[in-house]
């Protein structure tokens, strides 16, 4: 049973807002912070290419497994309490990994920040959801994104610094307490907007039920295809292949993590204003940006030479543009789900990303480990060839997922009365 406050302000909402955003940009510096500590974690704890791999596959299969859990608690206790204590579980794996020297509590730390990490975007959309009106929904969500996003600015170029300045201990430690400090501000400043009475429904039923319609389906897919590409670079293998296959100094590769994460940024607005504008129309924007990462890898991999800065650059603005876009799907959710199920519908969406993610994460890993000679602890430019090359199969598998569903959820648009006109007799009306 959910009932809605009266007399709540814009003001009230604003707080909200800014506490919950607050919560994901901490998040966002604890999720991608080993993507500049990707070279001193393999000197740190001895790691191969495949035990790197594991590092970021642990903690992504922990949030992916998260997120249908941390959707459910999110729908019977509300978004505070649960990303107070998702805030908390990540500043604890964060003071394990700084304080640990051994591989096997490394990997347990990285499986809490993982598991921590879960609710805190789905919880943030579930607020906006909750405090906005529906047409300003989708810009808010990618208002959400983009200032999450400077998250990873703020391990691109502060922790970086501190890393390597004070050194593995003094940094993630910091980011420990940077953990309990969000936790406050969630505690304080998250209220709901509506009140929720916990349901006696199963957790399978009501996965079943949040994630059963096309439209739904059709979120996980579009999450799934678009933005795995921008995050293998930015949380693992961006800065080995930029420093010792494209021949880049440590400089000019967080240059080109910041790149990525503006492009990103910059995205956001565009595609939100897209979506709110035209949410008939929401998938054109996942398949063009499914079509340009497509380009831009095969563009970058056909070469067997280091490339030049400029065509490094051309080619992290195009991957930093999909992370954004696959916010549609988290905007497919909310209007394919009844809000009761929101929670475990957008966990269920976001689960796509993830996974892929790790697909990913662990296939360039892998093939980097059986194209290299044993024991190897860098990579040439055509081991990573054949290693990002195996990327096709994942945006393979997201392109027919998208195609399948976009399919079915047009016909149940249909079955509605809501009918899709062909864009060619649009632009033809227009003109």
């Amino acid at each position: 049973m959910r009932t809605t406050r009266s007399g709540e302000t814009p003001r009230t909402a604003g707080v909200v807002f800014a506490a919950a955003v607050v919560v994901y940009f901490t998040a966002v510096m604890h999720r991608t912070a080993l993507g500049v500590a990707g070279v001193d974690a393999i000197d740190r704890f001895g790691l191969s290419a495949t035990m790197l791999a594991l590092f970021s596959v642990v903690q992504l299969t922990a949030y992916a497994g998260m997120q249908l859990p941390a959707g459910q608690l999110l729908d019977r206790f509300g978004a505070r309490s649960v990303l107070v204590a998702g805030s908390l579980v990540m500043a604890t794996g964060q003071l394990l990994l700084a304080v640990s020297d051994e591989v096997g509590w490394a990997l347990v730390a990285r499986v809490l920040i993982g598991a921590g990490d879960a609710p805190i975007f789905i919880g943030a959309c579930r607020l906006v959801a909750e405090w906005f009106p529906p047409r300003r929904v989708p810009v808010m969500v990618q208002t959400t994104g983009l200032i999450g996003q400077a998250g990873q600015l703020a391990s691109a170029i502060p922790v970086a610094w501190l890393l390597h300045s004070r050194g593995w201990t003094v940094a993630f430690a910091t980011l420990a307490g940077l953990g309990v400090v969000a936790a406050s501000v969630a505690f304080v400043g998250i209220r709901s907007a509506v009140s929720s009475s916990p349901t006696s429904e199963r957790f399978f039923s009501a996965v079943r039920s949040a994630a059963r319609p096309h439209g739904t389906r059709l979120g996980f897919w579009s999450h799934f295809l678009c933005p795995f590409s921008a995050n293998v670079v930015a949380l693992l293998w961006g800065v080995p292949f930029f420093v010792t296959a494209q021949n880049r100094t440590p400089g000019e590769a967080s240059l080109l993590l910041i790149v990525l994460t503006v492009s990103a940024m910059v995205t956001g607005p565009l595609a939100g204003h897209f979506t709110a504008r035209h949410p008939l129309r929401r998938s054109w924007a996942v398949l063009a940006t499914a079509g340009a990462t497509f380009v831009a890898w095969a563009v970058l991999l056909a070469f067997d030479t280091p490339r030049p800065l400029w065509q490094l650059l051309l080619f992290v603005v195009v991957l930093g543009a999909g992370a954004p876009i696959s916010l549609v799907g988290v905007d497919f959710a909310r209007t394919f789900t009844p809000p009761d199920r929101l929670g475990a519908a957008t966990g269920f969406v976001n689960m796509g990303g993830f996974t892929s993610t790790i697909l990913g994460v662990l296939a360039v890993g892998l093939v980097l480990q059986l194209v290299s000679p044993p024991g190897a602890a860098t990579y040439t430019l055509d081991a990573y060839r054949i290693a990002f090359a195996v990327l096709l199969l994942p945006w393979l598998v997201g392109l027919a997922g998208v195609l399948h569903h976009r399919r079915h959820a047009r016909t149940d648009l249909a079955a509605e009365g809501v009918y899709l006109r062909p864009v060619r007799d649009v632009l033809r009306w227009r003109r």
